[in-house]
């Protein structure tokens, strides 16, 4: 499918649900007797709805959070039945990419543990906030595994020795310990989470939406530069940041000691 005709309309998501408010996308986990693993139908549809945000400006934010006491219990191999009627990308089916070339804030509510290949949600959404509650693990090596496609992300988020550790031993971490290693932002009481969670969304969503993409996008592409490619880079993002129009608005309203009128 196209992706510049991607529309919500007509669609039946079984393994998510989607809701639009205020600027903010939330897709939530839906398999809670199955621990929200990851299966294919599921994967497809985050794959889709990701799609969707990327295209529509109007969406500021990506919240995802989950069904039931697990936030996600990591892939579920066996292919589910496809009664979702929700179409494939063409080249939109690795949640990592989809996620790091979103190039929009995506916050991860983690209401229950997280194990395995759903990391791969967890390091790389931009912000994470879990309850205290909350355990982490990568456990493949107990299964003769190994994470391969989650160490990408969690070497981006973690100290490399913490993260050796974390995976070698595949022994869980609790939230204190995933928020002191960088693997989440912070943790929470269970009943301060949905209150921390919208704070966070509508402040993100409150901020300049093109120069929050567009600073997101040159982020990304500068994490894969050297520092002598990043630098000449970044120096070139600088000039083009101030010939758009956010800045044009963010300068004219502190100026106007008013406040901006995002577009």
């Amino acid at each position: 499918m196209s992706i510049d005709k991607l529309s919500l309309e007509g669609l039946d998501f079984q393994a998510t649900k989607i809701n639009i408010k205020n600027n903010i996308l939330t897709i939530t986990l839906n398999r809670p007797e199955k621990k929200n693993a990851l299966n294919n139908v599921m994967m497809n549809e985050l794959n889709f709805a990701l799609a969707y945000a990327k295209q529509e400006r109007e969406i500021r934010v990506v919240v995802i959070d989950a069904e039931g006491d697990i936030f996600c219990a990591g892939a579920d191999l066996r292919l589910a039945k496809e009664d979702s009627n929700v179409p494939k990308i063409e080249g939109a089916d690795d949640i990592s990419f989809s996620l790091r070339r979103l190039h929009k804030p995506v916050i991860c509510k983690i209401q229950g543990s997280v194990l395995a290949g759903a990391l791969l949600l967890v390091t790389n959404a931009t912000h994470a906030i879990a309850v205290d509650s909350a355990k982490f693990s990568a456990p493949e090596i107990h299964r003769g595994l190994w994470p391969f496609m989650v160490m990408a992300g969690l070497f981006r988020v973690m100290p490399k020795r913490a993260g050796l550790d974390f995976i070698m031993r595949g022994q869980p971490i609790d939230a204190n310990k995933a928020e002191m290693w960088g693997l989440i932002n912070e943790s929470v009481a269970a009943n301060e989470l949905d209150k921390r969670v919208s704070e966070l969304a509508e402040e993100l969503a409150s901020l300049a939406p093109g120069t929050m993409q567009f600073g997101l996008e040159a982020y990304e592409k500068q994490d894969a530069l050297e520092f002598d490619e990043a630098l000449p880079y970044l120096q070139k993002q600088i000039a083009k940041c101030f010939e758009g129009e956010d800045a044009k608005e963010g300068i004219a309203a502190f100026l106007e000691k008013r406040r901006p009128n995002w577009k």
